[in-house]
């Protein structure tokens, strides 16, 4: 398969990147010198789409989100979880399509906190409850057997060190172990399905 890989730099995304590497992957993100691309912004993810040519999945490891206590948060705080995470993956999703060969799939990435709040998480839950709710919807409209789920990892293991005190009584799982769901979105039969890795 010819996968793109957009969030290929980060902790999880390396992960993704070894769990599929008997695909052709092309890694792509705000950083990449091959496939760069910023999720927030339709030009830059059509240009992408128009290098990456005819693909068969499309998996997203990537989005930013407004982490602080409710009481201080502005909707312009909260409007960054709104346009980088969740419109920029809906973004690749809506575009995207279009580029896949039939049959092809499309993977977003959530993550426990949509249905496990943590103290300052309010705008990554309702983020990733979002793209779950797209997720679920947008299954039921795609054409030519194209498929689209989601993966929601737990905290990693790898960023506990940085995330740790946030997830208080939370079991973290590896960046390996959260990259089996991924595997199972692009090479499974699924579709419109969250699949939970806690």
């Amino acid at each position: 398969m010819k996968i793109l890989l957009v969030g290929a730099s980060g902790t999880l995304g390396r992960a993704i990147a070894d769990t599929l590497k008997h695909h052709e992957i092309l890694a792509a993100g705000r950083s990449s010198a091959d496939y760069p691309v910023d999720i927030t912004d339709d030009a830059s993810v059509e240009a992408l789409f128009a290098r990456t040519g005819k693909l068969d999945a499309i998996v997203s490891a990537a989005g930013v989100l407004h982490f602080g206590p409710l009481e201080s948060m502005k909707p312009s705080d909260f409007a960054i979880g709104l346009n980088d995470k969740l419109l920029g993956q809906v973004r690749l999703a809506l575009l995207g399509q279009h580029h896949l060969n039939d049959g092809g799939s499309i993977t977003l990435t959530t993550g426990i906190v949509s249905e496990e709040p943590i103290r300052a998480g309010a705008n990554a839950s309702a983020v990733n409850r979002a793209i779950e709710g797209f997720v679920q919807g947008a299954a039921f409209e795609l054409k030519r057997g194209l498929r689209i789920n989601a993966v929601s990892p737990n905290v990693l293991s790898e960023s506990w060190a940085d995330y740790g005190p946030f997830f208080p009584g939370f079991e973290p799982v590896t960046a390996a172990r959260a990259a089996l769901g991924y595997q199972r979105s692009v090479e499974g039969i699924q579709s419109g399905r969250v699949f939970k890795v806690w």
